[in-house]
């Protein structure tokens, strides 16, 4: 398995996990055992697709998917703060921002890693175009 540890997008959601713990702590009891739940599971599953998408074959996929899943955490977080939960606007106003800092990520490293499987698509078709019918193509003329 790759390594995650040294990505910031995955310490950043990691944080963001731990923060939102912290603050459904704080919720009341009716809004803990709903929204605070789900709050809880959606932080975690967003640590889960950053590992999931660093060791991922198929990245971009898995980034795009990632990019749903901060939109409908944002969408959480935002209805969180409409109906009080937060025991503070300041609880609010940090786990907005870790979000939106996370999705900033995702979309730079969704970028590259568009990028990254374009430049070897295009590799591989540029070599795909340089070979003569019935060339092997392991290697040039040896003869110089």
């Amino acid at each position: 398995m790759a390594r995650y540890e040294h990505l910031p997008i995955y310490k950043a959601a990691f944080d963001l996990a731990c923060e939102a713990e912290r603050a459904v702590r704080a919720f009341s009891r009716y809004n803990k055992y709903t929204l605070g739940t789900d709050l809880r599971n959606r932080a975690r599953a967003l640590v889960d697709s950053v590992i999931e998408a660093n060791g991922s074959t198929d990245r971009a996929r898995v980034l795009k998917r990632l990019r749903g899943e901060i939109e409908s955490f944002k969408v959480l977080v935002r209805l969180c703060q409409e109906v009080n939960a937060f025991s503070s606007s300041a609880v609010y106003l940090g786990l907005a921002e870790r979000v939106v800092g996370i999705g900033r990520q995702n979309e730079g490293w969704l970028r590259y890693a568009a990028a990254a499987t374009t430049s070897a698509g295009a590799a591989s078709a540029s070599t795909r175009e340089t070979k003569r019918p019935g060339e092997a193509g392991h290697g040039g003329n040896l003869a110089g």
